[in-house]
């Protein structure tokens, strides 16, 4: 069974709008880039699979483009390559090297992650939110970032009853932000 891990970026107050955070440097890109090439498929919604796929689908005359830096590149092509699960109830089709996730979410995503594989990642908000609620994430994965937002989407807004947590890794980069890994606590029996 593969696990499936919920990995944002997330302010101190709790933000999680892509440009809320610090800037990705160097040091984040590649841990960013390991974790995209720990994981066997994503699984997104159709709001970040559209804004994934419009920063870091390879361009159809193959090159990137030129705003990239170098030491973005490993996580541009490790995005592109891997295979994607899109949830979405207004796309008719897709590709980016995706697949459409049809019917029920929850019996979707078992089957997802009952396939053999190293993982599963899913980003976003709203998609996790619901997979929050069944229970489904094996792994919350924030990269706090040292900013104070203020206003935009927070995370987990609207989670109906509390998941607690365990910490199980944490790693800190030069820039302040910190990467903290959290398995849920299940109840006993």
């Amino acid at each position: 069974m593969r696990p499936l891990r919920y990995s944002i970026n997330v302010t101190l107050d709790g933000c999680v709008h892509h440009e809320a955070g610090v800037m990705p440097d160097e040091e984040s890109m590649r841990f960013w880039t390991e974790e995209m090439q720990g994981a066997d498929a994503l699984l997104f919604g159709r709001v970040t699979y559209e804004l994934m796929e419009s920063a870091w689908r390879r361009p159809e005359l193959g090159g990137w483009p030129d705003w990239m830096e170098k030491w973005e590149l490993p996580f541009a092509e490790a995005i592109d390559r891997t295979h994607k699960h899109v949830v979405s109830s207004t796309l008719e089709a897709v590709d980016w090297n995706a697949e459409l996730v049809q019917g029920d979410l929850e019996t979707a995503v078992r089957e997802l992650k009952a396939q053999p594989g190293r993982g599963l990642w899913v980003g976003g908000v709203t998609l996790p939110l619901a997979l929050a609620e069944l229970g489904l994430i094996d792994e919350y994965e924030f990269v706090v970032q040292p900013v104070l937002a203020g206003r935009g989407p927070t995370l987990m807004a609207g989670l109906r009853e509390r998941i607690p947590l365990e910490l199980i890794d944490r790693t800190g980069f030069r820039s302040g932000s910190v990467a903290l890994r959290y398995r849920p606590v299940r109840p006993a029996g």
